[in-house]
Order: structure tokens, then sequence, then C-alpha cells
């Protein structure tokens, strides 16, 4: 998507929604998404996908809190997506006001290899397959080669602006790591 004026200071004024019906024009054009766009000045974020039910691309606005994105839409109600909501609520309460470590925080979240119960699973597939899906972290051998988890990344915004983004991923066999800190201008 030709997108990147939306991040330019002379148009980032444009509001999230506004945006994301300038994205939802041409969300048929591309394999499933999922994508947040978030203002920080106007604390606004809106999610917008073409993966819904009934195929239509949808654009909403979402509330403060905390939500979970995962390869299906915005809050499902995926276990393995609810273990990870629960997940991240036990660690900001064990920061509470302090500095998160982005690092941990993508160890301890988005490295859990915990697979649900057979009977949480949705029985679409064999229960084998199903099993290896339902962890946060996905790594299984398939007929085609390796089959799962490719990045992980976090992603924190401070209310002043500070912004730090932690990004693990894998490159020819090897996970590879970055962290970008920058502010954001008013």
């Amino acid at each position: 998507m030709g997108y990147s004026h939306f991040f330019t200071s002379n148009v980032s004024k444009k509001k999230p929604l506004d945006f994301a019906e300038e994205i939802l024009t041409e969300a048929d054009q591309y394999n499933g998404f999922n994508l947040v766009i978030v203002n920080i000045h106007s604390k606004s974020m809106v999610y917008v996908t073409n993966r819904s039910e009934g195929g239509k691309s949808i654009a909403t606005e979402v509330s403060p809190g905390i939500h979970v994105l995962t390869n299906a839409l915005l809050d499902s109600p995926w276990p393995k997506a609810q273990r990870l909501g629960h997940a991240f609520k036990e660690l900001m309460d064990k920061y509470g006001e302090g500095e998160l470590q982005m690092k941990e925080m993508a160890d301890e979240l988005m490295m859990d290899t915990t697979k649900d119960d057979e009977g949480l699973l949705p029985h679409i597939y064999p229960p084998e397959t199903e099993s290896h899906l339902s962890s946060i972290f996905i790594d299984t051998e398939r007929p085609l080669g390796r089959y799962g988890t490719r990045s992980t990344s976090s992603l924190y915004v401070k209310s002043n602006g500070e912004v730090y983004f932690y990004e693990r991923h894998l490159e020819k066999d090897l996970w590879k790591e970055q962290t970008v800190a920058y502010q954001i201008e008013k």
C-alpha cells in the first residue's frame, strides 16, 4: 500500500478513521491483512481488516484498553489470544508505572509455547495440527517444511511521545533482533 504520506508531518493531522476509509477503497486488492492506525496526539486508534466474516473490509474505532491482535480479528476470543491478554495484564501489574523492558516483554509474552487443551480446539483441522497452532509461539514441521512464527514485535509509546520498538525476526533460520527508539514530534 502506498500510504507513506500518512506519516509525513504535513499530512499527519488526518484522523485515523479518515485514513482508514482511504485504505478500504483498495483493501480487496490485497491478501488478508490487519492494520492498526493510531494518532498519538488525538489519542485515537482505528482497526482495519479485509478478513472480516462475510469477506467485507471494515474499519472500526478502537476503545482505550488492552487489545490483542492475532492472525484472526482484533480481540478474537481464541484461547491463545485470551492467554496473551491475561499475561500482558499481569506484566503491566508487575511494572506498574515503571519502565517496560521491551525484550523481556517479547520474550515472556510472545515465546509462549503453551498449547490449548483439546476441548478448547475449534475442531476444524486434525487435532495434531490444531494443537501446534494453538500456542502463541508456533514452531512446527509440516509436509511443505517449517511452519510457524516468523517475527514478534512490541511497541511502547509513552504519553510524552517517546516510542520504543523491539522486533525479533527469522532470517535464513537465524533469529535477529533490533530495537529502535525515537520521539514523536508534536
